[in-house]
């Protein structure tokens, strides 16, 4: 199997095949980061599908200076926090677009409720936490992949991600009185 680096390669040389298997690759990744951070599945569908169409447009430009995977994050960072600056009001994610299959009802029940409290104390960081959360907790980025994809420092990840999880332990055991 081909890494998206070579991958990005051919496109650069005009392969459509190959950009075709970086989207099969990693659109729903990409759809999921922008669905954390906006909240809101259509939204997050446009975020991700104008990444790739961006990654695309640049292909020619692209630098294998950092993972692939960082590359598109960072675009689809940007673009949310884009797409965040042109609404003009602000709603809360709607953690019931998800669906998932396979658990009893009850566990959906109480996956649902536990899924719209963390949805809901993340809409409530402020968004360059919940970038980073976003990033090292659900996409699984390493510090120095969730630097690159912010324009931050490992130290400035770190300072983030802490404020992060102790504001969403305090929003969190208020809700659940733990």
């Amino acid at each position: 199997m081909r890494s998206d680096e070579e991958l990005m390669s051919d496109v650069a040389r005009g392969d459509l095949s190959a950009f075709e298997q970086l989207v099969r690759r990693h659109q729903t990744s990409a759809f999921r980061a922008a669905f954390r951070l906006l909240g809101n599945a259509d939204d997050a569908e446009e975020v991700a599908q104008e990444a790739f169409l961006r990654i695309l447009r640049a292909a020619h430009r692209y630098q294998p200076t950092a993972a692939f995977r960082t590359y598109l994050y960072r675009i689809v960072t940007r673009l949310c926090r884009d797409h965040r600056r042109k609404a003009s009001t602000s709603s809360l994610p709607n953690p019931d677009a998800q669906t998932s299959q396979g658990p009893s009802p009850e566990a959906c029940v109480v996956g649902s409720e536990e899924r719209r409290a963390v949805q809901k104390a993340l809409a409530s960081l402020p968004v360059k936490q919940r970038e980073a959360v976003v990033l090292r907790y659900y996409e699984r980025l390493s510090y120095a992949e969730i630097a690159e994809a912010m324009g931050t420092s490992r130290k400035g990840v770190e300072r983030l991600l802490a404020r992060g999880r102790t504001a969403l332990g305090t929003f969190l055991s208020g809700l659940f009185g733990n």
